[in-house]
């Protein structure tokens, strides 16, 4: 099969559908690789890197969007919709629940649309999301400390605080891949940690893994509004796949914040849970509004894309190289890529997107 690797264009996001080791391994699986170039250099991989394994380096975007199969890390921006077309199988992170003018134009467009973010396995688990998911989680507790600094914006708050001051208090709302990671990387900073999750069994299963160090909360309206007053660092961190993330902060909660204190939404590709809070980029990652300073980069482990590119090609190689070699037919052999699909045949097919769009 004839794969294409196009550049990403998002804000500063500088992460690649696929390194130079797993294109070797497509190579020799017999199949041809097209990277647009300086695809991998913000990754760290030079053209060069990918032409030594067998890679067919092309000048523009065109060229790596004709192939059979193109594989991405964002979903496509407006400039890219006219590379879309029928019969194309398209694999990227595509978080369609918050994208209507993307869902309509892959409908019109006849591609089989593949999105990372709803790849399911038989344990119930989303193993392509999950690699990205961890970053995410410890890039916005690394995040929320850089603009809880006076000269960003912040109050001035030191999370780990030092002997004699207290240290910084950080809310998690949800306690999945991203709030435990969030969660590990507040701890090793010293900061006092709160998890709010509506899944007791969570809950449960958090508490084996933090013990005393963090406080553990069912999340309902009365607890957040209690204990969101006293933080210095809120993280949303809520996701239903498929689905536009629900609203757990409202505006009136936000303006009872601490002036300077600081949000940061990981979920925020999908709608995001806090009201106040819309999509920002690493270019121009803040604004202030209500006295609280907030943070909502949707790919934010774009930030650090030579760890992350590697991640994500860890989990995403064996579903590629089974769509390779099967094409369609793939997506019927493997639950895991048929829960993955969102678009086919010109119709919405993912059932938590039919809900939303129709």
């Amino acid at each position: 099969m004839k794969i294409g690797v196009p550049k990403e264009i998002k804000d500063q996001e500088f992460r690649v559908g696929l390194s130079p080791s797993s294109v070797d391994v497509l190579v020799k699986a017999g199949h041809e690789v097209y990277v647009e170039h300086q695809a991998g250099l913000g990754s760290g991989f030079t053209d060069e890197d990918y032409q030594k394994i067998g890679a067919k380096l092309v000048p523009d975007p065109a060229s790596a969007w004709s192939q059979e199969l193109v594989i991405k890390v964002k979903e496509p921006l407006s400039s890219e919709y006219n590379f879309l077309y029928e019969g194309q199988l398209l694999f990227t992170y595509l978080h369609l629940a918050a994208q209507r003018e993307l869902t309509e134009r892959l409908i019109e467009s006849g591609t089989t649309a593949i999105a990372y973010e709803t790849v399911m396995d038989e344990q119930g688990r989303l193993p392509l999301l999950a690699p990205m998911s961890i970053i995410a989680g410890r890039l916005a507790v690394q995040f929320g400390a850089r603009y809880l600094e006076k000269q960003q914006g912040g109050k001035g708050v030191l999370l780990g605080g030092v002997p004699g001051v207290a240290a910084g208090r950080v809310m998690i709302l949800g306690g999945g891949n991203v709030g435990t990671e969030a969660a590990k990387m507040a701890i090793g900073l010293g900061a006092e940690v709160q998890i709010l999750d509506i899944n007791v069994d969570r809950l449960s299963y958090l508490e084996t893994l933090f013990g005393s160090r963090v406080s553990l909360l069912y999340s309902n309206p009365a607890n957040i509004q209690k204990h969101i007053k006293e933080a210095n660092l809120v993280i949303g961190a809520v996701l239903i796949p498929g689905r536009r993330a629900p609203i757990l902060v409202s505006r009136d909660l936000v303006k009872t914040m601490q002036p300077g204190s600081v949000i940061v939404d990981v979920a925020v590709d999908q709608g995001g849970c806090i009201e106040t809070l819309h999509v920002t980029s690493h270019s121009h990652p803040t604004y202030t509004e209500e006295d609280v300073v907030h943070v909502g980069i949707p790919n934010m482990p774009g930030a650090v894309p030579w760890t992350a590119t590697q991640a994500l090609n860890n989990s995403t190689l064996p579903y590629v190289l089974q769509l390779a070699n099967e094409g369609y037919e793939a997506i019927a052999k493997n639950k895991a890529l048929f829960y993955g699909l969102n678009v086919d045949k010109n119709t919405v097919v993912h059932s938590s997107l039919q809900d939303l769009f129709f």
